[in-house]
């Protein structure tokens, strides 16, 4: 039973997986109670996101909630020009009508692209993608969370501490997602429950967590 749905890329699987113990034991103690399951890929673009989506990953699931965050592979290292922007928005905007599609009464969390340190020639193009994203999200049925102001400073230079890598969030990033997060999902469902339903977390066994 799966009440919230996450969806993403490897910075949203590394945080409920087997293979990183410590990101799996943060995501229960933020989660636990409110079925939350975590349907991140490492490498996935939007475009692998949308195919796992039509092809069968939400099958007899009902999510009242999907949390997404996708777009930084489909970035890459750049150069980002602004076709390539209106190709991640356009694509952003079709996995949002997507989870609709599938699920026409589910509230979507559209989390802005985080910053990253290891190509900081892309900074000014996440920055005006997010800002297309906003444009997405009606308050309601489409909620946009952007916590990068907490993560980065105003030019984009993550804070000590948020990343192992320039790109993958630490616990201390997850827990700044994980602070916006929770008063969206207490105001749609309630204060988590004593028990929790969701499906066993999954891992890549030859992944290394480092």
């Amino acid at each position: 039973h799966v009440d919230v749905y996450f969806i993403g890329d490897s910075i949203t699987r590394r945080w409920g997986a087997t293979d990183y113990p410590d990101f799996l034991a943060n995501w229960r103690k933020n989660f636990f109670g409110w079925n939350a399951a975590d349907f991140g890929w490492g490498a996935d673009g939007i475009q692998h996101m949308l195919w796992r989506l039509e092809n069968g990953e939400l099958e007899g699931l009902h999510p009242k909630v999907f949390v997404i965050l996708a777009g930084t592979n489909n970035v890459g290292h750049g150069p980002v020009d602004d076709a390539k922007i209106a190709e991640i928005t356009k694509g952003i905007k079709t996995l949002i009508d997507l989870c609709h599609q599938k699920e026409p009464s589910a509230t979507i969390v559209l989390t802005a692209i985080f910053p990253r340190n290891d190509a900081m020639g892309v900074l000014p193009a996440i920055e005006r993608i997010n800002q297309n994203l906003a444009q997405l999200a009606d308050g309601h049925s489409v909620r946009f969370l952007n916590i990068n102001d907490k993560l980065a400073d105003k030019e984009g230079v993550l804070f000590d501490g948020m990343t192992m890598d320039k790109l993958h969030p630490t616990l201390k990033g997850y827990e700044i997602w994980a602070a916006g997060l929770r008063p969206i999902l207490t105001e749609l469902l309630g204060p988590p429950a004593s028990t929790d339903q969701a499906p066993p977390p999954t891992g890549d066994p030859s992944a290394q967590a480092k």
